[in-house]
């Protein structure tokens, strides 16, 4: 069988607490170069509209032979999954930092367990928006490792040092919260097992610059009952301008039977958007016991109608031809 192969661009951009804070993904690490002051774990830059910046970026090769990587500048965005800080792949378009930095050399060779140094230049447009403008420079190994079997994955694997760009101008904090949906299991008998529920919902950054999001999760069933109160831990730590996400939030231990709704709050500083959703929480058999009772008010009422429409009509005689009397003929009298 002729193998497939999938090509996998995994962006490692994770990083240790080692020297220069650089993103490492144990064979080569990506790193900014260290300023006069302090070793830095990022770049963090700004600029104005129409402003050139230049720095330099440092690739490690862990491995004892040489390794030769290609250089690029790429956007980041946020992964629909989980909301991790990810990058673009060079096939891909780019807008920000991806589109305006360009390193001084797109390949780059180096020896085993040695380290070059890389300048990059960032030119930002006239016309660029105002606020973050978050990416990374990338070494990206072109070279694909393949694994055996009949479905075989391309694995292509790239590390880089993220970049946070801010350009200048007006910056406006902005979240929303939305398409909440909530999703059950009911034990079929009324207290035998458990009672789950799943909560999932979108939440999209709306402004221009980047936040740390909280959201608050309640649940609150017939009169008001208190069922859910909590703080989520699953949210992405920093949502980037114009991405969105679609979370999810377990639910154990949900009513089996209630009515009420589920709101989510999301906020950051300067900003605080909610959302909510009703629920109907029915246990199998209840639910099916109302439904066979539905159905019978639902035959009772028609065949209740259908003997009113019935008695309703009445049958009318039809016209008779209307005559005139004749008049009786007189005998004639007998004459004397």
């Amino acid at each position: 069988m002729r193998k497939l192969y999938v090509l996998l661009l995994g962006l490692m951009l994770a990083w240790q607490a080692a020297p220069a804070h650089a993103a490492d993904n144990g064979s080569w690490s990506v790193y900014p170069v260290a300023s006069k002051v302090a070793a830095r774990p990022y770049f963090y830059l700004s600029a104005d509209p129409g402003q050139t910046l230049t720095d330099k970026v440092a690739v490690t090769n862990k491995t004892g032979g040489p390794l030769t990587f290609r250089l690029y500048a790429a956007d980041a965005y946020n992964t629909a999954r989980d909301g991790g800080f990810a990058v673009r792949s060079p096939a891909e378009p780019m807008r920000g930092v991806g589109a305006w930095g360009k390193p001084a050399r797109s390949r780059v060779t180096v020896p085993g367990h040695g380290t070059v140094t890389v300048p990059f230049t960032l030119r930002v447009p006239q016309g660029a928006e105002p606020g973050d403008h978050p990416g990374a420079i990338v070494a990206l190994d072109e070279r694909v490792e393949t694994g055996s079997g009949s479905l075989a994955l391309g694995v292509r694997q790239a590390v880089g040092a993220r970049v946070y760009l801010r350009v200048s101008g007006p910056t406006l904090p902005a979240l929303s919260v939305g398409q909440v949906r909530i999703g059950r299991h009911q034990p079929l008998v009324p207290g035998l097992g458990a009672s789950t529920a799943m909560i999932s919902y979108t939440l999209r950054n709306t402004g221009n610059v980047t936040v740390d999001p909280e959201v608050e999760l309640r649940a609150r069933g017939l009169f008001g009952r208190t069922l859910l109160d909590r703080t989520l831990t699953r949210v992405p730590s920093e949502l980037l301008p114009g991405q969105q996400v679609r979370l999810t939030e377990p639910w154990s231990g949900a009513p089996q039977l209630d009515w009420g709704n589920v709101t989510l709050t999301a906020s950051a500083p300067g900003t605080r958007q909610s959302a909510s959703a009703s629920f109907l929480a029915l246990p199998w058999l209840l639910a099916g016991l109302v439904l066979a009772a539905a159905v019978v008010c639902g035959v009772l009422l028609v065949r209740a109608r259908r003997g009113r429409v019935r008695r309703s009509v009445r049958v009318r005689p039809s016209p008779r031809a209307r005559t005139t009397p004749s008049r009786p003929r007189s005998s004639p009298s007998a004459r004397p």
